[in-house]
């Protein structure tokens, strides 16, 4: 996947130091899992790629296309979909609605918008919710929704910031599945703090710690680095761990 990040700093207003300082990066085709601690600068990583913010300094471009050309702007913000980790919601519509109106801001025309919001709600499960408002759904309901809103204009390359939060196990399963079934077709970058289930999801490690890449490689590399004797099943935990301690 060409989405690189070439010497790119960038810091927030009345914030002394950069979050990321002079970051380079160019992600793999495939399956990504993002890591890594609170702060650590991966929501910012997300949203430069998702070209909601800009660095104060270096590029990011997917393939040739640059989000800081204005030529560039709409062709790249179809290509690449975002969900934040706090997605906005108009709750006066109801969830087809909701999708559509997504599909019709990335460029689709109205009436492709509204025929795909289907399939893109029950990708994520909620077909019997179509009809229901937004504002009356629960917060893993949304959650899928917002999923749902990301997949509708067949876009190329998914930028999904914790998208499990408020998920229950069976939901996090289905989610899960969905990845799977995406393969191939849609490149996907994952920022989480779930870690138990990469092996079945993802090709790819990357792990952010105060604005730096720590590691990256592929999950069988990223589970080498557990502890001999950790438990079983905990041994992604026990790499991740590992790989943290090694950095302080």
């Amino acid at each position: 996947m060409p989405l690189h990040y070439e010497s790119c700093t960038f810091r927030y207003p009345r914030t002394r130091r950069p979050v990321l300082e002079r970051f380079d990066l160019e992600f793999s085709p495939g399956h990504t899992v993002l890591l890594g601690p609170n702060g650590a600068g991966k929501s910012t990583l997300l949203s430069l790629g998702a070209s909601a913010s800009r660095p104060q300094a270096g590029c990011v471009r997917y393939g040739e296309l640059d989000p800081a050309d204005r030529r560039h702007v709409w062709d790249y913000r179809h290509k690449v979909s975002w969900l934040p980790q706090r997605p906005g919601f108009l709750p006066g519509l109801t969830c087809r609605e909701h999708v559509a109106y997504v599909g019709w801001l990335k460029g689709m025309r109205e009436r492709d918008a509204w025929r795909a919001a289907p399939e893109a709600i029950e990708r994520v499960g909620l077909t019997e919710k179509i009809d229901s408002k937004v504002k009356a759904l629960s917060g893993g309901q949304q959650q899928r929704i917002a999923i749902a809103q990301a997949l509708v204009h067949d876009a190329e390359l998914l930028l999904l910031d914790e998208p499990t939060v408020g998920l229950d196990p069976r939901q996090r399963r289905r989610f899960l599945d969905l990845l799977t079934s995406l393969r191939g077709t849609v490149h996907v970058i994952v920022s989480t703090h779930d870690i138990g289930d990469l092996d079945q999801a993802f090709d790819e490690v990357v792990i952010l710690e105060a604005g730096r890449t720590r590691f990256r490689g592929t999950v069988e590399e990223f589970g080498s680095h557990a502890q001999p004797d950790c438990a079983p099943g905990r041994r992604l935990e026990s790499a991740y761990a590992s790989l943290l301690e090694a950095a302080e």
